[in-house]
């Protein structure tokens, strides 16, 4: 499934009209499922189905409401189109709320009123009522309808954007044609405010602001492609990008639950570590400090855990320990044992490996233990070669191509588990320092048959780290 997120501009009594516009051609939704969606009072059922990443739907009258204060909904499936119009413009000073919906079914080659989901008489007047409180006219919802052409999808439309002083709460920016990484799209919050978390400082925290980078890792195993502001987001599946990779398993509660931990270069630089939980394959909380990290911002540095609750957080009567906005999980039980028990594991993770990981020498860079790439027609992963050098790939790739020359139908490649994956680009740790002339220094841990590629990162230079005493400082006596 292909989803496209952009900020367009609409003319509305000949003002231009700024609305944050949503795509996607799944198999969009009948007539019931518009209406559970814009209604209140609905929630999806219970029954558990593989195929469907989040529940309960996507916290749709939250999220809109608090992005902005008019929504229009226009969906389409193999037999039907439903348009549908969230607004609070239109029931302001009213003591009942209206959601105009306007439901259509397929004749022949033409889509016509749906006369037993409503009266023409109420198809007409939901339909006017659009169209007095939007800048969608006739002309404008019959152009975004040929969008679908004989295909499927949901569009979704927000506007009158909420305010954050004398503009708008969102920000957003064009990115430049050719396919920049440096320069592509993306929408932010205006205010580039930081989450509060227990334990960290770090101020460089894209996800908490950034569209973009929050829908690299929203997904545990990413499979659709996204872009924003016409720009592909390559996601960034955190599990992959991880070095001294350990995957842990244990029981919460009698439950499994499996945790992968490992370093990241890119979280180490800017101060961040902590734990993502994912909940049916959507990422729910992020940089979640445990253990040590909760009481120091130099304990688990660079660290970071990525662990599926999904099991855990669903009980077997139905209900679920999840915030209806998915930003967060309620406090029980369950939750409670998680904090315990990624605490446990963090801790013992960072006393293993902090002297492993030599931070403290100058200018020393740590690639992944495997280095991976996204077939952008099957969107299955593959690991590169040792030899291969990543920055040789095309915007574009897939299986086909150098230099897994092989095809989509292929499995794709997983970790083993319960084991320690030890890097195989490097001889232990290797690293270039600055002015040494290529000087390869190797760390204790080493590894048989490793390559002995060095990993360059010039001109930076990183300040050292220092452990922390464990336990009550020593009294010295005169």
């Amino acid at each position: 499934m292909d989803i496209f997120v952009d900020i367009i501009q609409l003319k509305k009594s000949r003002k231009d009209v700024p609305m944050l516009c949503l795509i996607d051609d799944g198999q969009g939704m009948n007539h019931d499922e518009v209406m559970k969606m814009v209604s209140f009072g609905h929630k999806q059922s219970d029954k558990v189905d593989t195929d469907h990443i989040g529940k309960f739907g996507v916290g749709f009258k939250t999220g809109a409401m608090r992005l902005g204060r008019d929504v229009l909904v226009l969906t389409q499936t193999t037999t039907s189109r439903s348009l549908a119009f969230l607004s609070q413009s239109l029931n302001e000073g009213k003591d009942n709320i209206e959601i105009p919906i306007v439901s259509y079914c397929r004749q022949g080659q033409r889509m016509e009123v749906d006369l037993s989901m409503q009266s023409e008489a109420l198809a007409k007047y939901n339909l006017k009522a659009i169209k007095d409180f939007s800048p969608f006219n006739k002309y404008l919802i019959g152009e975004k309808a040929a969008l679908f052409g004989t295909g499927t999808g949901t569009q979704i439309y927000i506007w009158n954007l909420d305010e954050w002083g004398s503009k708008y709460c969102l920000e957003w920016h064009d990115g430049l044609k050719g396919g920049s990484s440096f320069h592509q799209g993306d929408i932010l919050i205006r205010s580039k405010r930081i989450r509060s978390r227990p334990g960290h400082i770090s101020q460089k925290v894209p996800l908490d602001y950034s569209l973009r980078a929050y829908l690299e890792i929203i997904f545990l195993v990413p499979r659709m492609k996204i872009s924003v502001q016409r720009s592909l987001v390559k996601s960034r599946p955190l599990s992959k990008f991880l070095t001294q990779t350990v995957i842990e398993t244990g029981e919460i509660l009698r439950r499994p639950v499996e945790l992968i931990i490992g370093f990241n270069q890119l979280e180490w630089e800017r101060a961040n570590c902590g734990m993502f939980l994912y909940w049916h394959g959507r990422l729910i909380e992020a940089y979640k400090r445990v253990g040590g990290m909760i009481h120091s911002a130099d304990v688990g540095r660079g660290v970071i855990g990525v662990v599926d609750v999904t099991n855990l957080m669903d009980d077997e009567d139905g209900r679920v320990w999840v915030h209806n906005n998915k930003q967060g999980f309620q406090d029980s039980e369950h939750y409670a044992c998680l904090e315990q028990w990624l605490g446990r594991k963090a801790d013992e993770y960072w006393d293993k490996n902090f002297d492993a990981l030599e931070l403290n020498i100058d200018n020393c860079v740590f690639k992944p233990d495997h280095e991976w790439v996204q077939c952008d027609k099957c969107r299955k992963w593959r690991i590169l070669p040792t030899d291969f050098d990543s920055r040789n790939l095309p915007l574009q790739w897939f299986c086909f191509m150098e230099p897994f020359k092989g095809q989509c139908s292929d499995s794709e490649q997983k970790m083993a588990l319960g084991i320690v994956n030890v890097s195989t680009k490097r001889s232990g740790y290797d690293c270039l320092l600055k002015d040494s002339n290529d000087k390869k220094v190797e760390g204790d841990r080493k590894t048989s048959g490793t390559d002995e590629k060095l990993i360059h990162y010039e001109d930076v230079k990183f300040p050292a780290l220092k452990r922390l005493r464990k336990g009550p400082r020593k009294r010295i006596w005169d």
